[in-house]
């Protein structure tokens, strides 16, 4: 067998694996064009208040705040109003300034209901922070926000 036969018989194997391919390659891209899809949705209200949270963001987090909400604060616990809330909260975060948010859980209950639990660092320290939203007249409303001291 000639040298030239040889070349052309891997050529000929190179370009058949290649066809053979081409199939996965359109699906892996076609997955990769729908992942990012997806990242490109406007995040909802769990994501809100989660970035609310990261940025120590008192008024972006109010948005959420339902009519009456229970604040837990160093194992004191409360009902507030949404305007003391809102209140309560911005001195909560100018006394202790957001280094990090790193969520640790993340569930759904019944009724479209979701919580979160995760590590606030702050330049007082680290506390625990667990919230809940629910779902109140179509609208996701946090009805309970914790900060326990870790």
């Amino acid at each position: 067998m000639s040298t030239f036969h040889f070349y052309k018989k891997t050529v000929l194997k190179a370009i058949l694996v290649l066809v053979a391919l081409l199939p996965f390659c359109f699906v892996a891209t076609a997955a990769g064009l729908s992942i990012s899809e997806a990242k490109s949705i406007a995040p909802g209200p769990f994501e809100e208040v989660t970035n609310a949270i990261r940025k120590g963001d008192a008024e972006s987090l109010s948005r959420y705040l339902d009519q009456n909400i229970e604040i837990t604060i160093s194992g004191t616990s409360n009902a507030y109003t949404k305007a003391k809330a809102k209140a309560l909260l911005i001195d909560f975060f100018a006394k202790n300034q957001v280094k990090s948010f790193e969520l640790i859980h993340q569930g759904q209950g019944g009724g479209g209901s979701r919580y979160g639990v995760g590590t606030l660092n702050t330049s007082t320290g680290p506390v625990r922070l667990s919230f809940f939203l629910q779902n109140k007249d179509g609208s996701m409303v946090l009805n309970e926000l914790r900060f326990e001291g870790k």
